[in-house]
């Protein structure tokens, strides 16, 4: 579900803040590092502007510096740990997390939608079996509060599934790069057209699966969750291997064990 910005008079928005929390989010996997020419570039502000926030924030504790370069502190898991603590959805889906792994020995995520980008608010533990007959599946940076590409994964695609027309649009809009959505692996649906006919397709089935689009050798089955009004806000999803990914045991064992689990959450959301 994205959420709409709360409406602001100009008189009242504190354009200091909004620069500085633009430098922050500069902050990415792909640019752990940055120097202030490389911030101002990806926050839209100027050389100068940059570096007086860039120190600002390392004199409050939230980067760290060599003098040149800057990077994230671990104070910035001050955000990211006070919203898990009191937001109501991680509190709500971890328990069924956890007992969706230890009937399993699989690993289960919900994630919300934000931006681009699928964030993880909830995670279950790997629990190994010892009567396992293959090797399970662990996508690379599944973690709490991991940001992951919505268009390439099973989770951000249904999510981005409940969207309005109007909404999808401009997600896509926004998301195109020279035409197309970001190529991830030789698998991710990068043209707009085949995108938006798995977006339906994953509308009408009421669940989606992802093979290999964001990461190769990772398959990943998602269903929406639903509050009680019928809103989707999350995304339940398993990550596992093509063979255990199979159409059959997909249908008669992995899609109704997440079906029910978003059954029995959803007066809780």
């Amino acid at each position: 579900m994205i959420s709409s910005p709360l409406p602001i008079a100009r008189a009242d928005l504190i354009e200091g803040m909004a620069k500085g929390m633009a430098v922050l989010e500069s902050f990415d996997v792909q640019r752990q590092r940055l120097n202030a020419t490389l911030a101002a570039e990806r926050a839209g502000i100027t050389r100068a502007a940059a570096r007086r926030h860039l120190l600002t924030l390392a004199h409050l504790g939230y980067l760290e510096s060599d003098g040149r370069y800057f990077w994230l502190s671990p104070k910035v898991l001050r955000f990211s740990g006070s919203f898990l603590a009191s937001s109501r959805l991680p509190r709500a889906v971890q328990p069924t997390l956890n007992r969706l792994s230890a009937q399993s020995g699989e690993s289960f995520s919900v994630a919300v939608l934000d931006g681009h980008e699928v964030v993880i608010v909830g995670r279950s533990g790997y629990a190994a079996t010892s009567g396992a007959s293959s090797p399970r599946v662990q996508a690379y940076g599944l973690h709490l509060g991991a940001r992951l590409p919505a268009h390439a994964t099973s989770t951000g695609r249904m999510l981005l599934a409940a969207l309005s027309a109007a909404q999808l649009k401009r997600w896509i809009d926004g998301r195109l790069m020279d035409g197309s959505l970001p190529r991830l692996t030789a698998h991710t649906l990068t043209q707009p057209a085949a995108f938006k006919r798995a977006l339906a397709q994953a509308r009408r089935d009421d669940y989606c699966v992802a093979r290999q689009e964001h990461e190769l050798g990772v398959h990943a089955l998602a269903v929406p969750l639903r509050d009680g009004q019928g809103r989707t806000v999350a995304a339940l999803n398993w990550v596992s291997s093509a063979d255990r990914m199979q159409e059959p045991a997909l249908q008669r064992e992995w899609l109704p064990l997440l079906l029910d689990a978003a059954a029995q959450l959803r007066p809780l959301l």
